[in-house]
């Protein structure tokens, strides 16, 4: 990360005459970026997301309050400005093109593309997010499955998505997105076969908090922590599937629908 001391200027971005520099987008993409994860953001969640000292944290929330970026409550907490939504906004929009690039341009990993974009999104000209928006359009998702703007976790059910940890019964899904800021979890994911678009079946949860997948034919443990950064969606015609093996009787058969007896001849 590049630190407000360094004296880099973001090239474009002005706000009421306030110079934005690499720090203070890294500190408001932060506290956007947490929320959308459902965090309530106060210092010590910057200090976390950013991997930096809590007396750095405090400088640089009194430089973006000064500045009318950000709001501090009584409680701690920490919320945007409208101005300073807008630069947070604008440097997502230019995280999730460059992760796009990569990938669908160049031909990178998905699982590579989140940390060369957190270097790389700071030096998108205005220009040059007309022109990939132009190419890449603004519809589709990043290679993680995440979309263009804020997107909570109450969003996300919405849609009908639901934490991997959090499912209870045996059903296929499929993956809608994965949190993408743990290179090691993407890399450990990917050798899996879990990413976003692949068909997984879910079989149970272990007394140890585990749960047990089938994925690509091969049945696979993954841990509750991994489990708690997945997000899934029922799989077309999973419904379908379910009621079929719940009405299936050991013989293979299917079994009357209720209300309905079958014809015993004598």
């Amino acid at each position: 990360m590049v630190g407000e001391a360094s004296g880099v200027l973001h090239p474009t971005e002005r706000v009421r005459n306030v110079n934005i520099t690499i720090s203070k987008e890294n500190y408001l993409k932060s506290i956007a970026e947490a929320e959308s994860e459902g965090e309530v953001v106060i210092a010590a969640t910057l200090s976390r997301w950013l991997q930096v000292s809590p007396p750095a944290v405090t400088a640089g929330v009194r430089r973006l309050k000064r500045d009318g970026l950000i709001v501090t409550r009584k409680d701690g907490t920490i919320t945007l400005t409208k101005n300073g939504r807008a630069i947070a906004d604008r440097l997502l929009l230019r995280h999730h093109l460059v992760e796009r690039m990569l990938t669908e341009m160049f031909g990178m990993m998905w699982y590579q593309v989140h940390d060369e974009a957190e270097r790389l999104e700071h030096a998108v000209s205005e220009d040059f997010e007309r022109q990939l928006l132009t190419v890449l359009g603004r519809e589709k998702p990043c290679p993680h499955g995440n979309r263009i703007g804020p997107d909570t976790p109450e969003d996300r059910r919405k849609r009908g998505w639901k934490l991997l940890h959090e499912l209870n019964g045996p059903g296929d899904f499929v993956v809608m997105s994965v949190f993408e800021r743990d290179r090691k979890l993407l890399e450990f994911l990917d050798t899996l076969g879990l990413r976003p678009g692949a068909f997984i079946r879910w079989n149970r949860r272990n007394y140890d908090e585990t749960v047990d997948l089938t994925i690509n034919g091969k049945c696979i443990p993954l841990g509750g922590p991994a489990a708690a950064r997945i997000w899934v969606a029922a799989a077309p015609g999973a419904a379908e599937r379910a009621c079929a093996e719940a009405t299936a009787t050991p013989d293979g058969s299917r079994r009357p629908a209720p209300g309905r007896s079958k014809l015993v001849r004598t």
